[in-house]
């Protein structure tokens, strides 16, 4: 049973509202709001790229990194919680190759790399000569959280999202080491959740309220006899947040780079194709046309997108074709076609996901529909979910 049940709609709910420059729909995953205009906060907050002035924010960066480089070289001049994706190279490549600080590299590892993923994570130690954290909680409590994660809040990669904005952070502290270096912050990419001109830097409401979706380790230590699942309080210690005594006798502080340098996932990965021999994937994604994002987790843009599908209505292919719209690298007719095409598949994927969680694919498709938001679907008299769709229109 899940913990959140939605009614089916007796008539279908009001017409989905889209954006009328990228894709967006009004049911987005992010924080989203439209103006009278019909055009999107996300959509406005990338239009402000166009204006800043990317020569006083690197300067100001270059300020603030001398405020926390370690002038005796007895530590570390920060941390970079890294996957091994392409913005981990170009946050290593700015930080250690092009200012010369000394970081400390974190990963969480949830367990589910692609091949390639494991490349490009490999490959990333020996072209930066950084130290290198690396860290997988135990195989079987990865299990019960992907099993939990699913049932109580329809996302289980909730373990992976918890692990990555918690124990970088729990490292930090242990190591004495203020200064954390995040990539972009993805609701404000995505939804325009800040302005660029907030600067703003990450905090614990954020990691909370959006990143855990308002859920912690108790929350799902206290549901886990409900579902079955056996845990204990020692099992969950990577995702326990140090106390707000810990992180002030630290001072740890984490800012985004994208706040600094103008962020473009385009070029970012062909340049570090091209100087560090980043790989893309070695065969394309069913859920969306980019080949070089979230090779760290085969689910990520798989059966976990599936599942943003099945709840909100648009998926992967979504975020990437909205991104390159705002990049001027899409025009929206081919964007629209491309969502239309890859939003609705059921990857392949899932059967891995299936054996490795012991759950037949009737148990997930029944899980998955207690998900479905009623701002977007609705059961025809035949009993199928339908939904609006933004080729409808056309």
């Amino acid at each position: 049973m899940s913990d959140k049940k939605y009614k089916i709609a007796p008539d279908r709910p009001a017409k989905m509202r889209y954006c009328k420059q990228c894709v967006y729909p009004a049911s987005s995953a992010v924080p989203l709001a439209f103006g009278d205009d019909g055009i999107c906060s996300g959509c406005r907050s990338a239009s402000q790229r166009v204006d800043i002035d990317w020569d006083r924010r690197k300067k100001m960066f270059e300020r603030l990194i001398e405020d926390y480089r370690c002038k005796d070289g007895s530590n570390y001049d920060c941390i970079i919680p890294v996957s091994g994706g392409k913005d981990s190279y170009f946050q290593i490549h700015i930080i250690k190759k092009v200012y010369g600080l000394n970081p400390l590299l974190v990963t969480y590892h949830g367990n589910n790399y692609t091949p390639t993923g494991m490349k490009n994570l490999l490959n990333m130690r020996e072209a930066f000569d950084a130290d290198h954290v690396f860290f997988t909680p135990s195989i079987d409590v990865l299990k019960a959280m992907n099993r939990l994660g699913m049932q109580i809040m329809g996302d289980m990669n909730w373990h992976a999202h918890a692990g990555i904005f918690t124990y970088p952070i729990r490292v930090a502290v242990q190591q004495n080491v203020p200064l954390m270096i995040w990539g972009e912050h993805g609701f404000m990419d995505l939804g325009g959740m800040h302005s660029y001109n907030d600067l703003v830097e990450f905090t614990y409401r954020y990691r909370h309220e959006h990143c855990m979706r308002g859920y912690e380790w108790y929350d799902i230590l206290e549901k886990a006899e409900s579902y079955g699942e056996k845990l204990e309080k020692k099992q969950l210690i990577p995702w326990m947040y140090p106390s707000d005594e810990e992180i002030e006798r630290v001072g740890v502080r984490g800012i985004y780079i994208s706040n600094f340098f103008k962020w473009e996932a385009n070029e970012h990965g062909k340049l570090m194709q091209e100087k560090y021999g980043f790989l893309p994937a070695e065969e394309p994604f069913e859920r969306t046309y980019r080949t070089t994002s979230n090779l760290d987790d085969m689910h990520e843009n798989g059966i976990h997108d599936y599942m943003k599908y099945i709840k909100f209505g648009y998926g992967r292919a979504t975020d990437h074709v909205c991104k390159d719209i705002r990049a001027g690298i899409l025009n929206r007719d081919a964007a629209i076609e491309i969502v239309r095409k890859m939003d609705p598949i059921k990857s392949k994927d899932l059967q891995r996901w299936l054996t490795y969680v012991d759950w037949t694919e009737e148990k997930f498709d029944a899980v998955a529909d207690s998900f479905r938001d009623p701002r977007v679907w609705w059961k025809t008299q035949d009993g199928q979910w339908q939904k609006d769709n933004l080729w409808d229109e056309k």
